[in-house]
């Protein structure tokens, strides 16, 4: 998977609130992000460890790495992401 860069617009009323508060926007804003990356892993972990324990055709050892597991969910047929899930609202 490639890196993925995105930009953040920022009216000058938005920056001068935040830097008010921080020393450094685009460390705080990369921070975010990680700390969001690390409850989603640990989400996306739980349930598909669980699914696949609970998959009898399933038989192969679940990866004890990151990369792997990722890689493994993403290439089954039952893996949806979030956007293309139905939303029962």
């Amino acid at each position: 998977m490639a890196t993925k860069t995105i930009t953040i617009t920022l009216t000058d009323t938005q920056q001068g609130i935040l830097e008010n508060d921080l020393e450094n926007i685009d460390t705080w804003i990369q921070d975010m992000v990680s700390g969001k990356e690390n409850k989603c892993w640990l989400r996306m972990q739980e349930e598909w460890t669980n699914k696949l324990m609970n998959d009898e055709s399933f038989t192969d050892p679940i990866p004890s790495n990151k990369a792997d597991f990722i890689a493994l969910i993403i290439a089954r047929s039952d893996y949806v992401k979030a956007k293309d899930k139905s939303s029962d609202m």
